[in-house]
């Protein structure tokens, strides 16, 4: 959950409880019930879980994997579900000085652009914050100059010009949207997750 989004919920007087799980692993990270609830992180390993990086940037973050008694047994007719015991989830993260976890996104919506990498949900985080708008998702679209280069998709009526701005000010400029597409609605699967294929 985006940390604006946490406060909004906090100020309007929902106890937000974020925490961290998927089919193959069950609930394996989370805040505290008592203790401090860190807006846009996923808390730490829950009892019984371990939780480790594997290919770690320059900027901390890298791809989570988790082991511990929550993981299933593994996939049917497969044996490579979780080597030595570690699942690699696909989500890349980094994780503070005391332990809690922030999910940066997916590895397979990692952008690289100019040989720098960009986490959608970073710039996500920024654009969303303009009031014109609605909803936002980046992607990565191939380029030849730079291999790929930031699009935003917009939801909402936005002033192109005030919103490259925010950009501009908040983010390094390699992370800024080369391009700024408005659209009706973003397209999602059947669990109401974004389909980052189709905009690409």
């Amino acid at each position: 959950m985006a940390p604006d989004l946490w406060h909004q919920l906090s100020d309007d007087g929902v106890d937000v409880l974020e925490r961290y799980g998927m089919t193959e692993t069950l609930l394996t990270l989370s805040n505290p019930l008592a203790g401090e609830r860190r807006p846009g992180s996923v808390g730490v390993p829950l009892p019984g879980v371990e939780a480790a990086l594997d290919h770690v940037d320059e900027h901390g973050v890298g791809e989570l994997l988790v082991r511990g008694a929550p993981l299933c047994r593994g996939y049917w007719g497969r044996d490579d579900f979780a080597p030595a015991g570690w699942f690699a989830t696909g989500d890349l993260v980094s994780v503070a000085g005391d332990g809690y976890v922030t999910v940066r996104g997916r590895r397979t919506e990692l952008i690289i652009t100019g040989g720098h990498n960009v986490y959608p949900a970073e710039v996500e985080a920024v654009l969303s914050r303009h009031p014109g708008v609605v909803e936002v998702a980046v992607v990565g679209v191939p380029s030849a100059e730079w291999g790929e280069t930031v699009v935003a998709y917009v939801v909402g009526d936005p002033d192109l010009a005030s919103l490259h701005e925010r950009a501009a000010a908040d983010l390094a400029p390699f992370k800024c949207p080369r391009e700024v597409r408005l659209i009706d609605a973003l397209p999602r699967n059947a669990l109401g997750k974004v389909v980052r294929g189709e905009l690409r």
